[in-house]
């Protein structure tokens, strides 16, 4: 068994995602679910029911009558907003912080995933034309292995963040204090949560600073977005900025100044999405 799978295994131990979330995941990839699937496991958990009532009738949509079924309301965010929304909802409880540290801080890695999310959402829509839905769950998903290093293997982990600085890479620094990195932790986890490999492929080479991935595929798009964030301080490590890969600085520059609108209105996004998904300030 990989460093990596039994890292993960110890994880599960301590905590993993509630029952409601993996059941929506695998809903999502199953191409014969309906409508009815996705209300019945809802259903199941009252504080999700609450929080998605409260979205679909929330001044965000402006809707003129009451949503009260949960069935309509699934219909009208649609099923990969309510899969997001119940993935958020759980990673911020798990990124609470227990145990305070000069070198890591789950507050500020919780911070930085947030950002992103909400910055490549931003990236797929608003550079690219295509659905944003799965960059932002890319974006909340792409550093959780960090959390787990922490929890299972926290000396080490905390050996490898003080190692870390602004010339090396951290998951070089984890593959020599853990054997692995939050990468291929990561990658491992969302293929057990049947995510779309496209959010598998760009959490496991998120860090990759050559590759032959478009800047439009979801793995340029969060590396984009980890970028971004970082020169506004949403970094997940201290003294730890994100760098853009090479083959992907010719994109940025030719398109500068959809990208300096795109940063002017991120913390306007950033407020919405803390209402829609309960994003912000763990």
């Amino acid at each position: 068994m990989s460093t990596a799978k039994k890292i993960i295994r110890k994880f599960n131990d301590i905590e993993t995602l509630p029952h409601v979330v993996t059941t929506l995941s695998h809903l999502i990839s199953d191409e014969d679910a309906t409508m009815k699937d996705f209300e019945d496991v809802i259903k199941m958990d009252p504080i999700l029911v609450v929080r998605l009532l409260r979205l679909v009738n929330s001044s965000f949509y402006g809707l003129t009558q009451r949503i009260d079924s949960i069935g309509r309301a699934v219909a009208f965010i649609g099923m990969k907003n309510l899969h997001n929304m119940a993935v958020t909802d759980a990673l911020k409880n798990i990124f609470q912080e227990h145990e305070k540290s000069h070198i890591f801080s789950r507050k500020k890695l919780w911070l930085h995933c947030a950002a992103v999310s909400i910055c490549a959402k931003m990236i797929a829509e608003r550079i690219f034309g295509t659905n944003g839905d799965d960059a932002y769950l890319c974006g909340i998903l792409h550093d959780f292995g960090l959390i787990v290093e922490e929890q299972v293997e926290r000396k080490k982990f905390l050996a490898a963040c003080e190692a870390c600085g602004t010339d090396n890479c951290i998951t070089d620094l984890e593959q020599q204090y853990l054997g692995t990195d939050h990468c291929e932790i990561g990658y491992l986890m969302t293929l057990d949560w049947k995510m779309p490999q496209s959010i598998q492929k760009a959490i496991h080479d998120h860090h990759q600073q050559h590759g032959d991935y478009p800047p439009e595929s979801l793995t340029g798009i969060i590396q984009i977005a980890e970028y971004i964030t970082g020169q506004l301080g949403y970094t997940a490590l201290l003294n730890n900025i994100p760098e853009l890969p090479p083959h992907l600085v010719p994109h940025l520059q030719k398109n500068m100044d959809e990208y300096k609108v795109l940063i002017e209105d991120l913390p306007e996004e950033m407020a919405k999405a803390q209402n829609m998904y309960g994003t912000g300030e763990a």
